[in-house]
């Protein structure tokens, strides 16, 4: 048996089926992408924390002992300290990037089941609650505003420049 699609059309051709399948590949794309990040992201803690706990032990192997090589080891394991700090807050935007894709992934899929589902495409309730279940599932303020904006009509390009500047005037870290 021939699928139907856009390449081999039929009398059983539809374009909501077409849109299905185009969200399903996308949540597929966002969800390998998320898995094969957060394996790189795992090595990578899993070495900062090997790596914090080595510059420790030389720390204080060299912190009570006098002379300038002892010195310029500790001010090293600072600098080293301070740099794996800035490494720690790329992993927090990048936890905070994962948090939203993972948001995106499950909105494209709930998206999907309504598009995929005639009895409840053409419902006004059906597309209320859909909107309900994905903002219910933001975390960050960031997520919250920008629905709002989306919602009330905002275009993509003015929704993108608001946010922009929201986030330049905002000087702290989203903790989450």
């Amino acid at each position: 048996m021939t699928i139907s699609n856009a390449q081999n059309p039929d009398l059983d051709w539809s374009q909501v089926r077409e849109t299905v399948r185009m969200m399903n590949l996308a949540v597929a794309q966002i969800e390998m992408s998320m898995t094969e990040g957060d394996d790189s992201v795992d090595t990578l803690t899993n070495a900062f924390t090997t790596m914090a706990g080595r510059v420790r032990t030389i720390e204080s192997v060299v912190k009570d002992k006098d002379g300038d090589e002892y010195q310029q080891v500790a001010e090293q394991c600072n600098a080293i300290s301070s740099e794996m700090q800035h490494a720690i807050m790329a992993f927090q935007f990048y936890d905070k990037l994962t948090q939203r894709l993972s948001h995106v992934s499950h909105s494209l899929e709930s998206l999907v089941d309504l598009v995929g589902d005639n009895s409840r495409l053409f419902n006004p309730t059906e597309w209320s609650i859909l909107q309900e279940k994905i903002k219910s599932r933001y975390t960050m303020p960031a997520e919250h505003n920008m629905f709002e904006l989306m919602m009330g009509g905002m275009s993509i390009k003015d929704v993108l420049k608001q946010m922009q500047q929201n986030e330049d005037n905002e000087d702290d870290i989203e903790l989450f």
